[in-house]
């Protein structure tokens, strides 16, 4: 018989739009930098094409660039602000690139363990996933509170987060590696969120 207790709710993860570090390939981070002008621009030509899937309301990042992706993306909503989900703090790596710091010893370090070591004055992996995971449980209470004030269940979320945001929450419930769900700046993933009782599971994921 069908567990009456299980809820379906589908998940819209999109990355934000490009800033001028992501166009040079810095490690940003916690640098709380906006939308480029060609971040901007391929949004909304991607909005155009009607590539981003209509939501109930959106959950964003506290940083400016994925607060003003929220806004270009779904200008009717106003977006619910989780602080767990800024992006992963960098440490020393911050605003540098792989070219600047392809000699630096700890950053060699880092690589050889497949990003596993935490970062120089910065965090661990697991700081960070326990973050994320934090967030997410925080999105679904208010999930939960906003779909009894207005009496009506919400079954499609937008979530405008950061590349790592949506790696740490797909490897936490879906499963898989960490760097199996790296995406490209403006790129999603949707997702149907399983919950029986406290147990949540992500199933039938698809790359937009």
């Amino acid at each position: 018989m069908r567990d009456r207790t299980e809820n379906q709710m589908t998940l819209i993860l999109i990355r934000h739009g490009k800033t001028r570090a992501n166009e040079e390939q810095r490690y940003l981070g916690q640098e709380d930098e906006p939308l480029s002008a060609m971040g901007r621009d391929e949004l909304c030509q991607r909005k155009k094409r009607k590539t981003y899937p209509q939501v109930d309301c959106v959950f964003t990042s506290p940083m400016k660039r994925c607060r003003q992706t929220a806004g270009l993306l779904y200008p009717e909503l106003s977006a619910e602000v989780i602080e767990q989900w800024r992006e992963i703090d960098f440490g020393l790596f911050s605003g540098k690139n792989h070219q600047e710091l392809q000699d630096n010893h700890d950053y060699l370090s880092w690589l050889d363990s497949n990003g596993t070591l935490p970062f120089p004055k910065g965090e661990s992996r697991e700081e960070f996933l326990v973050r994320c995971e934090a967030g997410f449980e925080e999105m679904i209470r208010r999930v939960e509170q906003i779909g009894i004030e207005k009496k009506t269940a919400l079954t499609r979320i937008g979530l405008v987060v950061h590349g790592g945001v949506i790696m740490a929450l797909l490897s936490r419930f879906g499963g898989g590696d960490f760097f199996d769900y790296q995406i490209k700046n403006g790129e999603y993933y949707s997702v149907q969120l399983k919950k029986r009782g406290k147990r949540m599971r992500f199933e039938e994921l698809v790359k937009g």
